[in-house]
């Protein structure tokens, strides 16, 4: 059986109109291993934050971050548990 990792992606979208819908069809592909997601507006900084609660392989999880944090004005950081 595959080794898995759970963790927490969380991805800052500083210009939602350029970025948003890049980061959407980013995650798609990936929708099986997340396992929640919650996004909120930070208006006051003009900033989108979304946090991804994942269940799937280090390098599944490495693929998405690293195509997450190709896309322009998206900074991601991820941490994984140690189970």
């Amino acid at each position: 059986m595959e080794e898995r990792s759970v963790g927490v992606v969380a991805i800052i979208i500083q210009n939602r109109s350029a970025s948003a819908n890049i980061v959407n069809e980013t995650l798609g592909p990936f929708a099986d291993m997340i396992i929640g997601r919650m996004g909120l507006p930070y208006h006051e900084r003009d900033l989108n934050i979304i946090t991804l609660m994942v269940d799937a392989s280090t390098d599944r999880i490495g693929s998405l971050t690293g195509k997450l944090g190709m896309i322009d004005g998206v900074t991601v950081k991820s941490t994984l548990a140690k189970l």
